[in-house]
């Protein structure tokens, strides 16, 4: 298990093996970087042993309200964690700043417990049959052991239409992830699921000013405590508000933090949007006076690393992105351990354009039936029904699948009839609504799901595979709770979005930003598809999963997409990534 995951820690390892228990470890030395920082770490007298993977950023206040308690024998976060616990047992998971997959195996009564940061931030995944419970950071190191590899149905209908696995579910039948803000409690056989944390007040705040002026501080503030590492720290720079922002924090705070890293793509117009925010990330650089390092990579560097993108992001995932991430973290590996980057800015603060539609829709839905109906129904002869069930969309799971998922016509052309079952909203029975503003909850549905089993977990794998930790200030759950609380209208005004937290960041943004629309981080994958992709990933359709996909429609859907008949990117390389995924994670 530990040479599986040894890309994770390339700098150290160690292992426990016990009666009926057996801990493994690969270390990234972040924090005290001398030996007394080895895992698995124990206390003085042998009774209580951890894991653990990511980083306590208030672990030194931590260490303030016990330090007499103890005997130290480091300056590291995994010691305060450990004596934590000893202190105040489980509980002390609720005491946590920071992101963090961990497991404490107590020998005095057996039992284990493993725990996963709020935010979702670093994973953590369990095959549990009665007999074995088996955990690890990544699902690859699972299948050292003799388990079933089996593919779940479920998860694959809605990959097909999320292009993503949403928790607890992964891919595979009887793998499972923790979720995040649980703890699972292992003892006498027994597995018990606990939530520890979750967003429970959505009450709006009053004072606009003062919500502002809150946001500014706890950014700050969690810009600060993140910057904690004995290693070199540098910033991933997309040229967007978020990690521009975080950057003008960090050059304020720690002006010696100076190494800032972006990528672009190689494609024929250079003023597409592939690189527009490359671009302005250039100019964002230059503001700064940082070390600024550009990679630019094309088809050929996606097409040679396509195995090692399915093989490292452990889970099926449709983000083109993935290969420019990977490939950007090892370039920033040559020179730093950490980065920090804009990630969850979005979903905290309104700023996807979906928000600002469903915003129309939540007023649609107010306006008496009498005016709705006709307008309806000539939109509907007009041949947009489709835009007509959008502005029926209710609230929860209903309201981001009319935004997030494929169009149904389009999935049943590519897979087979018998193994396409609609997904049910049950399937996020994880996810919580409850702050009974419908645009409100479906931020806090993608910060619950989209973000974390997606783009979250898309982060993680992708540095993490150059052992390269990303960290993610903006979800500091300072931040997380305080945004719950903001008014959507602070959040979203018209068409423009994160409209209190780009004035909370006014002092960090340079006027080249000014009046920038939101964009995303997109790749030119459509075009690849049409050109250097073209055959190899005609290749793997042809041989994709016939239990699972309809060939025969999966390449008219491919050819439909060459010619230019219809834009067919995003199901095509869905099919692609599934089949790479299942036959390089095992």
């Amino acid at each position: 298990m530990n040479e599986r995951t040894r890309h994770r820690g390339p700098d150290g390892v160690g292992a426990y093996v016990g009666s009926g228990v057996s801990l493994g470890h690969n270390r990234l030395a972040i924090i005290d970087l001398s030996a007394r920082g080895a895992q698995p770490m124990w206390n003085a007298d042998k009774t209580v042993c951890i894991i653990f993977n990511g980083e306590i950023y208030n672990f030194k206040d931590l260490k303030l309200n016990i330090k007499d308690d103890f005997a130290w024998t480091s300056e590291t976060d995994t010691e305060v964690v450990l004596h934590g616990y000893e202190k105040w047992g489980k509980d002390i998971v609720k005491r946590l700043n920071g992101m963090f997959a961990f497991a404490i195996f107590d020998a005095r009564d057996g039992s284990l417990l493993l725990a996963r940061d709020p935010a979702g931030i670093k994973p953590l995944y369990y095959f549990n049959d009665g007999k074995r419970f088996i955990f690890s950071s990544e699902i690859k190191a699972l299948f050292t052991h003799d388990i079933p590899r089996e593919d779940d149905l479920d998860a694959f209908n809605l990959f097909m239409r999320l292009l993503y696995v949403p928790a607890p579910r992964t891919g595979f039948k009887n793998i499972w992830k923790i979720l995040p803000g649980h703890t699972l409690t292992v003892k006498k056989g027994k597995v018990i699921d606990e939530q520890v944390w979750s967003v429970t007040d959505f009450s709006d705040l009053a004072s606009y000013d003062e919500a502002r002026d809150q946001v500014l501080k706890l950014a700050k503030d969690a810009v600060r405590r993140q910057l904690v590492s004995d290693r070199p720290v540098g910033v991933f720079l997309s040229g967007g508000v978020d990690s521009t922002a975080v950057l003008g924090m960090i050059r304020e705070v720690a002006p010696y933090v100076t190494k800032t890293y972006s990528v672009g793509f190689n494609v024929a117009v250079q003023s597409e949007k592939f690189n527009a925010d490359f671009e302005l990330a250039r100019q964002t650089a230059k503001h700064y006076d940082t070390d600024h390092h550009e990679l630019v990579i094309g088809a050929k560097d996606l097409r040679d690393n396509l195995d090692q993108i399915a093989y490292h992001m452990d889970e099926p995932n449709a983000n083109a992105t993935a290969g420019a991430i990977m490939l950007l973290a090892r370039e920033a590996k040559k020179d730093v351990a950490v980065v920090l980057g804009g990630d969850g800015g979005d979903e905290l603060f309104g700023g996807y354009p979906r928000y600002q539609a469903s915003r129309v829709i939540d007023r649609w839905q107010r306006t008496p039936m009498l005016f709705r109906r006709p307008i309806e129904l000539l939109v509907t002869l007009l041949g947009r029904g489709d835009q007509v069930e959008q502005l029926r969309t209710k609230s929860g799971f209903e309201r981001a699948l009319a935004f997030l998922a494929q169009k149904e016509r389009d999935v049943a052309a590519i897979m087979c009839t018998e193994m396409n079952q609609r997904p049910v909203s049950e399937h996020c029975d994880t996810v919580q609504y409850r702050s009974g503003d419908i645009t409100k909850d479906f931020m806090d549905f993608d910060r619950q799901s989209w973000l974390v089993d997606e783009s979250l977990l898309r982060t993680d794998k992708m540095t993490m595979s150059a052992g390269l930790e990303a960290r993610v200030p903006i979800l500091d759950v300072s931040l997380i709770e305080l945004a719950a609380r903001i008014p959507t209208k602070w959040k979203i005004s018209g068409r423009v979005g994160k409209v209190i937290w780009r004035d909370a960041m006014a002092p960090y943004l340079p006027p080249h930003l000014t009046g920038e629309p939101k964009r995303g981080f997109f790749s030119p994958i459509a075009k690849w598809l049409r050109e250097d992709l073209h055959d190899p990933a005609r290749d793997i359709l042809a041989s994709a999963d016939d239990r699972l996909f309809n060939r025969t429609g999966l390449l008219k859907m491919f050819d439909d997409h060459v010619s230019g008949k219809k834009y067919n990117a995003n199901l095509i390389w869905a099919a692609v990534m599934w089949q790479l995924w299942w036959n390089n994670v095992k």
